[in-house]
């Protein structure tokens, strides 16, 4: 797989404190898993769920998927052990949640590295503070930055905004953060759904997600994993005029025309561009 195309549709948090929840994740179709320490953890179960967490990732019992482990802040009493003892399992990716700025990933960086980590285990960065809002360009390029993730549900109760259905009280800072990502050229997730049986309500704004161009959405139940996987792919319409949109390009270089159109719409070297991308991310979503 091009890891410059791997499909990120559908991200599902696990809690790792239960061992009956890792074990169930070997089968779900997600494109990645959040082994998640944090907000799903009650203090007590901290270490039995990093335990298991890291005893999960050393499995290697989850295919093709990425598999990452979201740990404490490095202001809890569990956050620099989360990260070392993370680091020590080589996972794709620790999620770091509530990025404050540049220095933090720093800081994180010098514990996977410190942990024995890879050059291929990533940052995850949550953007979820005011403080991550306002330096969001520089976490967006800091060196082992591989995803930026939206921390809906926190980014609102700390700017006190009240989320209506099409979020729109949102909606400045969400394509903030996807302007950073794409200058910096990482990933970018949309956050999370709350209401795991609304499923009109999840799939308009997991459309509206996609339509802003963000590569896939973070969920909290199995139940969403289907849906985000259909919304956040290319469409069999869409990759067959994506097909052709190269066919024409390609035969009209040949046979010297500068002006191309493809169901009577004008194609330029962006959109053969798009094209090329689309079919490369479907290809490497049939490999997963």
């Amino acid at each position: 797989m091009d890891l410059s195309y791997r499909p990120r549709r559908s991200v599902l948090y696990m809690p790792a404190a239960n061992a009956r929840a890792l074990e169930k994740a070997r089968d779900i179709k997600a494109d990645a898993l959040i082994f998640d320490l944090e907000d799903a953890v009650s203090p007590d179960a901290k270490d039995l769920a990093r335990d298991q967490a890291c005893e999960a990732v050393r499995s290697n019992s989850y295919g093709n998927r990425e598999v990452t482990i979201r740990c404490n802040g490095l202001d809890t009493p569990w956050g620099k052990d989360d990260v070392l003892a993370a680091a020590a399992t080589a996972p794709d990716a620790v999620v770091i949640p509530k990025v404050r700025d540049a220095k933090y990933l720093d800081a994180i960086s010098s514990l996977l590295d410190q942990g024995g980590a890879p050059e291929s285990t990533q940052i995850w960065a949550m953007v979820e503070t005011p403080a991550g809002l306002l330096n969001v360009n520089e976490i967006a390029h800091h060196k082992r930055m591989a995803v930026m993730v939206m921390g809906t549900n926190d980014m609102a109760k700390e700017l006190r905004a009240t989320i209506s259905m099409d979020r729109a009280e949102l909606l400045p800072y969400l394509a903030m953060c996807l302007l950073s990502a794409r200058d910096a050229g990482i990933a970018v997730l949309d956050g999370v759904y709350n209401d795991i049986k609304d499923e009109i309500g999840f799939e308009s704004v997991s459309k509206q997600g996609a339509k802003m161009g963000f590569d896939g959405k973070t969920l909290i139940h199995p139940s969403q994993v289907e849906l985000a996987n259909r919304i956040f792919a290319p469409s069999i319409d869409e990759l067959e005029f994506h097909t052709r949109v190269i066919k024409e390009f390609e035969m009209a270089q040949l046979d010297g025309r500068g002006v191309l159109t493809v169901d009577g719409k004008m194609i330029e070297n962006l959109h053969v561009d798009e094209a090329r991308r689309a079919i490369a991310m479907a290809e490497a979503i049939n490999s997963i």
